[in-house]
Parts: C-alpha cells; structure tokens; sequence
C-alpha cells in the first residue's frame, strides 16, 4: 500500500526543491493541472466556449442591424407607392403591360 511517507521519499530522492515538497503546494499544483486538464471544464473547453459565445455575440449584432433595415423597407413599402414599385421590378422584374425589361447579368 502506498502511504504518503512513501510519496514524500520518493519526492526527496528526485531532488525536488523544498519549496514543492511543501504538501499545499504540491496540492495546489494537483488541483491546478486537474482543472486545466482532466476536468469536464478543462480550460480548453472554457476556451471553446468563449469563441462560441464571442461569434453568438457577433451573429446576434449581425441579424439586429438586418432586422432594423429590413423595418425600414417595410415601412417605406407600405407608406410610398414609388418605392413599391421599384422594389418590384427590382426584386421580381414586374413590368407594365406596354414594356419590355432587359435583365443584365455581370461576369465575375
């Protein structure tokens, strides 16, 4: 059975600086490699998660200002026959009966 005497002999004959056999920060040093390693929220979970969260942040600003724009033609839709009518012949290329609509396609 390993006792922790055991431990502390072997700690000495690796010649381990005084400071480190202290057992708190032996401890510490445990606790800390756990968590930055073996833990469920090891540290490059946490990480992961933080970009995740920073492009959710990103998206969200993103879809607001869409969101904001898209009113605004909406708005100017419902209120201004003009704009209406452009919006149609842009978007679903309606015409008037008496006219002809070129479509003109640029090459990339």
């Amino acid at each position: 059975m390993i006792s922790i005497k055991n431990i502390r002999e072997r700690i000495r004959l690796w010649n381990v600086p005084k400071f480190f056999r202290n057992k708190f920060v032996f401890t510490f040093f445990i606790f800390i490699a756990w968590m930055l390693f073996f833990d469920q929220n090891n540290f490059f979970v946490q990480f992961g998660r933080m970009q995740d969260l920073r492009s959710a942040k990103q998206k969200k600003e993103f879809y607001e200002t869409e969101t904001k724009t898209i009113q605004q033609q909406i708005t100017a839709l419902l209120n201004d026959k003009r704009s209406l009518e452009k919006f149609a012949r842009e978007k679903y290329y309606m015409k008037k009966p008496n006219e002809d609509v070129f479509v003109i396609v640029e090459k990339k």
